[in-house]
């Protein structure tokens, strides 16, 4: 029997297996199975918890972040990064005493990520780093109109489209479609995004490798980043994300640092059994 935790960040929820000995590396039908919604416990992604020193081409980060946060989108396939994931992440460390509360780093396959997590149980903040800006313009097909999208990079690819209201996204259970494919070698996730008021935008979003979730923080920040462009907002102002699992706070600082404050909420624990997942 596999122990398991299930937690959300604004209702982006994943379910966690801890791997202090780094002895399990499931597959893709098996995390598939794993996040199914009908036949398996349900969730956006897993993640792994794995000590950073056991992660090849990562060992160099465990000094600084002894723990790795290997995650798994719904569909099994490889994420570099998940914003909502780090602040799940870094609570179950600290529930589960592999970490003391404050502050404290873990590593990701988009570099490490420095998290406060707070001892009285409240929000959890992650510094995601900075945004790199790639050239390349692409557009997204919104209803019958291509409308331009902003490249922004989080460590993860993001296509950020403005709108008018966010139900003009339609329907987001496939992917939306992106013009040229050349600009997204490896997918992106897209994100719809309206005002919602000053410093407010409320933003809807389809996760590659898990369609659409109920929050995204890496696409939240990819949103407020390109909001920000647009208002011609200074550093230092803070935005509220709207996503439809909750609120979100995001500021970029002056040296280009972005941080994100968010819930983090561990839900339930169990056990899977065995050849419970391949039952039908």
């Amino acid at each position: 029997m596999i122990p398991f935790t299930k937690g959300h960040g604004t209702e982006n929820d994943f379910v966690i297996i801890e791997d202090v000995d780094a002895s399990f590396d499931p597959d893709a039908a098996w995390v598939a199975a794993v996040c199914d919604r009908r036949a398996g416990i349900g969730a956006d992604g897993l993640l792994r918890v794995v000590p950073t020193a056991a992660m090849p081409g990562y060992e160099q980060d465990a000094t600084e972040a002894p723990w790795f946060m290997d995650y798994r989108n719904a569909d099994g396939s490889i994420a570099e990064m998940c914003g909502n994931g780090t602040r799940v992440f870094a609570r179950y460390l600290v529930a589960h005493d592999l970490a003391k509360p404050g502050r404290f780093s873990i590593a990701t396959r988009a570099g490490v990520k420095h998290m406060h997590v707070p001892e009285d149980g409240g929000d959890v903040t992650v510094d995601m780093g900075r945004s790199v800006w790639p050239a390349e313009s692409a557009e997204v097909l919104v209803g019958d109109r291509w409308l331009p999208a902003v490249n922004v990079d989080m460590g993860n690819p993001h296509a950020v489209v403005f709108v008018d209201d966010v139900a003009e996204a339609g329907r987001l259970w496939e992917a939306p479609q992106v013009r040229p494919e050349s600009a997204y070698p490896h997918g992106v996730n897209v994100e719809f995004v309206a005002p919602a008021g000053p410093r407010r935008i409320a933003m809807r979003v389809h996760e590659r490798g898990s369609g659409e979730t109920r929050s995204c923080g890496t696409g939240a920040c990819a949103a407020m980043l390109a909001a920000a462009r647009r208002d011609g907002a200074a550093p230092e102002t803070p935005y509220e994300v709207r996503v439809p699992g909750g609120l979100l706070r995001i500021v970029e600082h002056e040296d280009g640092r972005i941080e994100m404050t968010g819930p983090a909420v561990l839900v339930a624990t169990g056990e899977l059994l065995p050849g419970g997942l391949s039952a039908r």
